[in-house]
């Protein structure tokens, strides 16, 4: 249960770029102050000058407790002195304090010798990034899924109303995400287009990713086509999109069946679900597909693997998008 070392890289950088766009902001408030107040550097050179005297007292070690309390009384003199010539000056008492995003760590990442909460959410945050944007990760949650927008009427040919039957997909695909990664095998959602796979696709895979695993979503075209240009390109890739996909905690799959089939993209998708399959790491597929499509399009050996370790649930009812875009 880990993110990609990417993401804790990149979350560092923006811990550093915090750090240092602090402290510049401080010297160039400390170099305005030293000039409007020329009094305030010896009175830091004083507050310098306790520290290596506390140094020096340590070292020796006669009596060193007694004098450091006395240093330790006379340095908090010399601060409040400061703290005085700041005010008198009409500036804050904390003006020449450096102003760190987060007064926890000061942007170093930990407390205490624990992660700092800032860094956890920040590595969150990246995380969300690398997975799709945060705009459509925020669009499309368990909680603005919508099923009022299925009708209640029975539908003949699968015997319960759209939503009902969408309430209990959304019941499923909530234990899914708050399982994980104890959830089985996988998704396969399938049915006509505007029905609301990419949304809880979505849905779960922010949900799993900010309880930090790691997470792979892409559209099948997008997949495929950088396993493609990997494979057959003659420059070595810096990334190998293949031993992301299979290293994942989790891999979605979107839209499977968009894509321009080849057998070198057949190949491809039976490689990847079966050896999640052996690794026992879950995968969800959607796609506007029937499974007499998928068997035509992929062979009879890629449904067979889909079923056999994916759990089937089918999407039915209205478009969605086109009763959204009529709204207005």
């Amino acid at each position: 249960m880990a993110y990609k070392i990417d993401v804790y890289m990149k979350a560092r950088e923006v811990l550093e770029k915090r750090k240092k766009s602090a402290e510049q902001e401080w010297e160039k408030r400390h170099s305005a102050a030293l000039l409007k107040l020329p009094e305030l550097g010896s009175i830091e050179r004083e507050m310098a000058s306790f520290g290596a005297e506390a140094v020096r007292l340590v070292a020796c070690g006669k009596n060193a407790d007694v004098e450091i309390k006395k240093l330790a009384e006379k340095s908090l003199e010399i601060q409040q002195k400061r703290k005085n010539l700041l005010l008198s000056s009409g500036l804050p008492e904390d003006y020449l304090d450096i102003r760190y995003h987060c007064e926890k760590c000061g942007d170093t990442g930990s407390h205490d010798g624990f992660y700092c909460e800032c860094y956890k959410k920040l590595v969150t945050e990246t995380a969300r990034r690398e997975l799709a944007s945060v705009e459509l990760l925020d669009a499309s949650s368990f909680d603005n899924f919508r099923t009022d927008y299925y009708p209640l009427e029975e539908d003949p040919q699968m015997g319960v109303s759209p939503r009902e039957h969408m309430e209990a997909v959304l019941k499923m695909c909530r234990e899914f995400a708050s399982d994980f990664p104890n959830a089985g095998g996988g998704l396969f959602f399938f049915g006509k287009t505007g029905l609301g796979k990419t949304h809880l696709s979505l849905a779960i895979a922010d949900e799993v990713t900010k309880r930090g695993f790691n997470v792979f979503y892409s559209s099948a075209q997008n997949m495929l086509n950088r396993l493609e240009k990997e494979h057959f390109s003659r420059e070595k890739s810096e990334t190998d999109t293949l031993e992301e996909l299979f290293a994942a905690d989790l891999l979605i799959i979107d839209d499977l069946g968009a894509e321009f089939s080849t057998s070198f993209t057949v190949s491809q998708i039976y490689n990847i679900i079966n050896t999640r399959m052996i690794d026992g790491k879950p995968t969800i597929i959607s796609t506007n597909l029937t499974m007499d499509e998928i068997e035509d399009k992929y062979s009879q050996r890629v449904t067979s693997r889909i079923i056999g370790s994916i759990t089937p649930v089918v999407f039915f009812g209205n478009d969605i998008r086109q009763i959204k875009a009529g709204e207005y």
